[in-house]
């Protein structure tokens, strides 16, 4: 007899059948009768798909500009703000401006328009603000306790840009590195848990606020940062010693100028283009056949903008290196942009303070193709106004658009390479392929043992040649 078995309830039961006595042990599985099955309640389920992709942010933009600015340049740059917080992510809901005499110290914008900034926040349930000039940190601060949603200047949200787009590890450490310098008069505006450290055995005394040991982390992260930036601008340094003897020139201008499509249609490469502001943040060097076996080494450099953040301008200084070692610098502009002449001045301004307002400047009108023909003809007779730079005028869209480009830099490359007479026996064969190979022959007579040719050769070559005892005539 088979024991008896614990029921939950402490009890004892017999060993029963399975399937409650039913012959066979098997359960009646007969389905109930339709009209005592449970209604289903099919409203009650969702059929909706879950979001995956993080809602975009809602974005009310503010303009502060100075009593005495024209308004056409007021609207270009609430204008220009706007294109970067597309390319930032977000959608503008709304726009705010006001003219000021100089910022409030408290709000940047008077205390009367920013309880209006808070209404604005409020009906379009915006979620971010972003000013187009620089806060200070007590400013920031402010706005957003008043306003009670997050603040951004135009610094920051270039900076998010940047971030976004390095795609190198240089590029990424440049940009980390001004993104600290700008957090670290903000923390305190970032940060609340303000409270002094525990103390301890070992830890006697006032300890130090979170405050303070945020910013002893960041300082020592910023010195590491300089430290693997210095090491990249001294590799740098080294592969810009192999390029002697070639004429190095740099793409600078305005962002979204044209300067990535120049380099892709003078030197037939794939190139990243985007009609974004920053499509492109590493520096790209291609070699660009210009005619009669020249090549010249053409740098594609990040492109500039007005109210640049100077720590992102220091922390670049590695890579606008390139710039600064050019032979010649091409400064692309948008000649189709109503405010081209502003824009020229941004960068003139950023070229300063790289100490490159003495290097060998041309000006490339770019997009001329969407000029009509006055407009063009006006563009070609105010640029004669600007003494002593050069300029042309190219289109990347037309077939022979960039021709006076490639002309101007060939001539350039003539500059560079002397020309020059020059005697061999006719034992010396390596001699005279070196010269075919690295320079250009104009003309060549062979009188019976000796060679003559008059030929255009770099200042590298022709000190090498003249060091082995090599015939040369002119070119010192």
């Amino acid at each position: 007899m088979p024991s008896a078995r614990p029921l939950r309830n402490g009890s004892r039961s017999s060993h029963l059948p399975v399937g409650g006595g039913q012959p066979g042990g098997r359960r009646d599985r007969r389905d109930p009768p339709e009209d005592q099955k449970p209604e289903v309640r099919r409203d009650l389920i969702s059929t909706k798909l879950i979001e995956l992709e993080v809602p975009r942010e809602r974005a009310v933009l503010v303009g502060a500009p100075q009593k005495g600015l024209l308004q056409q340049l007021a609207d270009e740059h609430l204008e220009e703000l706007a294109r970067l917080t597309d390319t930032a992510g977000p959608d503008v809901v709304g726009t705010l401006t006001q003219r000021i005499d100089k910022p409030n110290p408290k709000f940047f914008i008077g205390e009367g328009k920013a309880e209006e900034l808070k209404q604005l926040v409020a009906e379009s349930e915006a979620t971010l603000i972003i000013f187009d000039d620089e806060l200070s940190p007590a400013q920031g601060r402010n706005l957003e306790e008043f306003v009670g949603t997050r603040v951004m200047d135009r610094a920051e949200l270039i900076l998010d840009i940047f971030a976004t787009r390095a795609r190198s590890s240089e590029a990424r450490a440049q940009v980390e590195l001004a993104q600290l310098q700008y957090l670290r008069p903000r923390l305190t505006r970032m940060w609340t848990h303000l409270s002094r450290v525990r103390g301890g055995v070992g830890m006697r005394g006032p300890g130090e606020t979170q405050l303070e040991t945020d910013r002893r982390m960041i300082d020592h992260r910023i010195a590491r940062l300089k430290d693997e930036l210095e090491r990249v601008a001294q590799q740098r340094a080294t592969q810009r010693k192999g390029r002697e003897g070639v004429l190095r020139v740099s793409l600078v201008g305005y962002t979204n100028a044209g300067k990535s499509s120049v380099l892709r249609g003078l030197s037939g490469s794939e190139v990243f283009v985007e009609d974004r502001l920053f499509a492109t943040l590493d520096p790209t060097t291609r070699a660009v056949e210009v005619g009669e076996g020249a090549e010249v080494l053409l740098t594609d450099t990040v492109g500039f903008i007005r109210k640049l953040p100077h720590h992102l301008v220091a922390s670049f200084r590695a890579t606008l290196e390139e710039a600064r070692e050019a032979d010649l610098l091409l400064h692309v502009i948008d000649s189709s942009h109503p405010g081209w002449e502003e824009q020229k001045s941004v960068v003139e301004e950023v070229l300063a303070d790289l100490g490159l307002q003495e290097s060998p400047v041309v000006l490339v009108f770019n997009k001329v193709d969407r000029l009509t023909h006055a407009e063009e003809e006006g563009l070609r007779a105010r640029s004669q106004t600007y003494e002593g730079t050069p300029a042309v005028f190219t289109s990347t869209v037309e077939p022979s658009g960039l021709d006076p480009l490639r002309e101007l830099l060939l001539q350039r490359v003539r500059e560079m390479r002397p020309d020059v007479r020059i005697t061999l026996s006719s034992s010396q064969g390596g001699v005279l392929a070196e010269i075919y190979r690295e320079g250009e022959v104009l003309e060549r007579q062979d009188n019976g043992s000796e060679i003559n040719l008059r030929a255009r050769l770099p200042a590298s070559t022709l000190g090498r040649l003249r060091s082995r005892g090599v015939r040369i005539y002119g070119g010192a």
